[in-house]
C-alpha cells in the first residue's frame, strides 16, 4: 500500500506542476503581449531624416534676452549649452 500511496502522491505533484506551468505560461504570454503593446504605443520610432544630429540654437529675441554670455558663446560655437540661463529653466537635461 505504501508504494501505491507514493505513486499517487508523485502523480498528484507532477500533475499540479504541469497545470501550474501551463497556467503560468498562458498568463505570462498575455502580460508580455500587453506590455509589448504598451511599450510600442508609448514610444514612437523616429522617422529617418527628421533629425540632423546637429545642435540648432534658439535665436528668438525673447530667448536671447535672458541668456547668459557663456551660454550664448557655447551656442555660437555650435555646442550644446551646459551653462544655465539666469532665472530660466535649462532646456537641455
Amino acid at each position: 500500500m505504501n508504494r501505491v500511496r507514493t505513486a499517487v502522491t508523485a502523480a498528484a505533484i507532477a500533475g499540479s506542476m504541469l497545470i501550474g506551468g501551463v497556467a503560468g505560461a498562458a498568463l505570462y504570454g498575455v502580460s508580455a503581449l500587453s506590455a509589448a503593446a504598451a511599450t510600442t504605443a508609448a514610444s514612437p520610432t523616429p522617422t529617418p531624416g527628421t533629425s540632423s544630429g546637429k545642435f540648432v540654437p534658439n535665436e528668438d529675441a525673447t530667448h536671447e534676452a535672458g541668456e547668459s554670455a557663456a551660454r550664448e558663446a557655447q551656442e555660437n560655437a555650435g555646442q550644446v549649452p551646459t551653462q544655465e540661463n539666469a532665472g530660466q529653466v535649462p532646456t537641455v537635461p
